[in-house]
């Protein structure tokens, strides 16, 4: 890696985890080391518009203890041009040169939900030839969709909760009855392409299962009907990708009925536990769990991976995989991999790193495509 490193830290987004982003952001930019990164914040607002944060970039220059709780979303409109070699943002608005260095050697994405963790923003970074941290489009794209996670850890044959997956427009009383016949009550309803929580809902009986599909179904086309756990929740870090590395485990105990977005970012009422209470057996059996499951979505470089562990009956069950783990002060992730003896700092070093050294692999690849 070059001694200095111009990263392109880019938050917001248009999924309805904006504003969790913009705290991770401010999170990752206290993190990296001054001394080695030069830091390059970019919004992206709620309708998808580009900004190169001028208030946020001028607070880089000062203490990073004086950062904002979360950046703001203004700025100078720039765009990502697909242009491969071009590492530069380029201004949208008047022809005067920009004030600032739009440079960058490397992005470091922290856009949680759609179009961003699901491979499009990651289709852009492809296309323009330039390195980035975390899975490629495949992983990506996998890992976000409920639906076809699942199918993938089917395919490997990792154990999870039984679900069904329900498609708009389709016959929802046939669903009532595959699901009453399948599993019964309760049961949980998500949106298949979203994070955090969010439109999440628990129904106890068919009238409830069917107010919680109409929430799901307003976030996305696709809904997953799950079997609720009685159980732990456990969580497991994944660093690297050749091979991936697991942290000690994690457990959230949920201040709520289950660990909803309020209970995550708002109420503060969900205890972390890490380590996660368990035997050294255990432990290590989801950590292996885990890998599989990185590996099942063809993953790279990071995730966090979500347990259930039935004590007195199937045991772990595979929940879901996050290959953009929050990253704010209360963030599971990076604290799994604090008490792994790998710091936040040397976290995004490594992450950094990764994302380099994929690029420079493939770039030699293409170089011998195009050379015949």
């Amino acid at each position: 890696m070059a001694e200095r490193v111009r990263v392109l830290l880019l938050f917001g987004g248009r999924s309805a985890e904006h504003d969790v982003s913009r705290v991770s952001a401010v999170s990752v930019a206290r993190a990296l080391d001054p001394s080695r990164y030069d830091v390059v914040p970019v919004a992206i607002t709620k309708d998808g518009h580009w900004l190169l944060a001028g208030e946020a970039r001028a607070a880089l220059q000062g203490a990073r203890d004086a950062l904002p709780a979360a950046f703001e979303v203004e700025g100078l409109p720039v765009a990502e041009i697909p242009d491969p070699g071009t590492r530069a943002l380029v201004p949208l608005e008047g022809a005067a040169p920009p004030a600032h260095d739009m440079t960058f050697d490397v992005v470091l994405p922290l856009l949680h939900g759609p179009y961003g963790e699901d491979g499009t923003v990651q289709g852009l970074f492809e296309l323009a030839g330039v390195p980035y941290v975390g899975s490629g489009v495949v992983g990506s794209a996998v890992a976000m969709d409920k639906v076809m996670m699942k199918r993938a850890f089917k395919a490997e044959g990792l154990p999870m909760p039984r679900w069904l997956a329900f498609r708009d427009g389709h016959d929802r009383d046939a669903l009532v009855r595959d699901v009453e016949a399948s599993f019964g009550y309760p049961c949980f309803v998500k949106p298949s392409n979203l994070g955090s929580s969010v439109g999440v809902s628990r129904a106890a009986d068919a009238t409830e299962l069917r107010a919680a599909l109409h929430l799901a179904l307003s976030f996305d086309e696709w809904a997953l009907v799950e079997e609720a756990i009685v159980g732990r929740e456990i969580e497991v870090g994944i660093l690297g990708d050749d091979p991936p590395e697991a942290s000690v485990p994690g457990e959230i105990v949920p201040g709520d009925s289950f660990y909803s977005y309020a209970d995550k970012y708002e109420d503060d009422a969900a205890r972390l536990l890490a380590p996660a209470p368990l035997d050294p057996a255990h432990a290590e059996a989801v950590r292996e769990l885990a890998i599989r499951a990185f590996n099942a979505c063809r993953c790279e470089a990071m995730a966090r991976v979500d347990f259930f562990l039935e004590e007195n009956g199937r045991g772990f069950l595979v929940n879901e995989v996050n290959t953009i783990p929050g990253f704010t002060t209360i963030s599971m992730y990076p604290r799994l991999w604090q008490e792994s003896g790998v710091s936040f700092s040397h976290l995004l070093d490594r992450l950094i790193a990764l994302a380099i050294a994929r690029h420079e692999r493939r770039e030699r690849r293409a170089g011998r495509q195009r050379d015949g």
